[in-house]
């Protein structure tokens, strides 16, 4: 057989259609239209919300689907076709630059949301997405009520929690920076309150805290921990002022088992996340002992009770001291 223009067209499209058929039409058939168990429609304001993020190209740096081998945040659930029942368009997007938002859905509270997409850098100081002030106010609710939305009813319960909390985080901290702190104590289990950090606060180790607290934690609690970041004008409760700590040290001396607890989980209700995802033990550990060392002027670091120093572990006495009654 000769190649022949003809013969070149026809082999094109064939290899067109079939190509077409592979990525478009066999989808088409095979995707079911049935519900899954946490679909639920979406609300006015909510799928308003879904037309901003596809007009404004969200797509491009977040995905809206979690796969078999995702280990990551949101793998709670591996994604069904029947998530997006009614979903017009349904662009599930391929590029990860930005975490995937198919389980985000109370995560975080809305107040959380408005100052991260106002700028980014607000809720995470190393982020490269854009900011989408530029939307205005009204806007950037229906986007956030889209947001809170992804996961359906699994995203229902979480934002529920996050109403839940928030009230009674608003009432502690209304009370004042002590009734606050005793409130924030008291959500930390008992068996973290006695709890020593079990790490040398060494210069490496305080080091690598600086490093994370900026990476993470300076845009909320301010480069001096007075929790006067630039985010502070837009979560209510504010930030923690972590200096406030020093005269509510758990039997005056512990500290670092309650800043692991919180940091890893959270502080629900509040625009503290949880980065148990984002951090590894000893990089909670070394954020703990910059915190204290930085703002409390204590660690409790390597006191007793202890157990066998890693092997890496430098020889470390600790010379801090708790500071006074009266937080001096």
């Amino acid at each position: 057989m000769k190649m022949s223009p003809a013969l070149l067209i026809v082999g094109a499209l064939m290899v067109f259609w079939a190509s077409t058929f592979i990525i478009v039409g066999l989808p088409a058939m095979t995707m079911k239209e049935t519900p899954s168990a946490i679909w639920r429609p979406m609300a006015e304001d909510e799928r308003e919300g879904h037309r901003l993020y596809v007009q404004n190209g969200c797509s491009y740096c977040h995905s809206l689907f979690i796969r078999i081998n995702d280990w990551d945040i949101g793998a709670e659930r591996i994604a069904e076709s029947g998530d997006y029942v009614a979903q017009e368009p349904a662009i599930l997007g391929s590029e990860r630059t930005g975490p995937d938002l198919s389980q985000e859905g109370g995560e975080h509270p809305d107040d959380w949301h408005k100052a991260h997409f106002i700028n980014p850098r607000f809720t995470s100081p190393i982020s490269v997405m854009p900011s989408w002030e530029f939307l205005g106010e009204e806007k950037i609710r229906k986007l956030t009520a889209y947001v809170q939305a992804l996961g359906w009813k699994q995203a229902d319960v979480r934002v529920a929690r996050q109403q839940h909390w928030k009230k009674s985080a608003v009432v502690a901290y209304e009370a004042g920076a002590d009734a606050n702190i005793t409130w924030l104590h008291s959500q930390v289990p008992a068996v973290w309150r006695p709890m020593p950090n079990p790490y040398p606060a060494t210069q490496a180790a305080l080091l690598r805290g600086k490093r994370i607290y900026q990476e993470f934690c300076v845009n909320c609690h301010g480069p001096i921990g007075d929790g006067k970041g630039p985010a502070a004008a837009w979560v209510y409760p504010p930030p923690l002022n972590f200096t406030t700590l020093r005269r509510h040290l758990e039997a005056n001396r512990y500290i670092g088992g309650i800043f692991y607890y919180q940091i890893m989980n959270g502080i629900t209700g509040t625009g503290m996340p949880y980065f148990k995802k984002h951090l590894e033990s000893e990089k909670i550990w070394d954020l703990a002992n910059y915190l204290a060392v930085s703002f409390l002027g204590y660690t409790d670091a390597n006191i007793e009770p202890r157990g066998i120093d890693a092997s890496y572990e430098e020889d470390w006495r600790n010379p801090y001291h708790p500071p006074a009654k009266g937080g001096d």
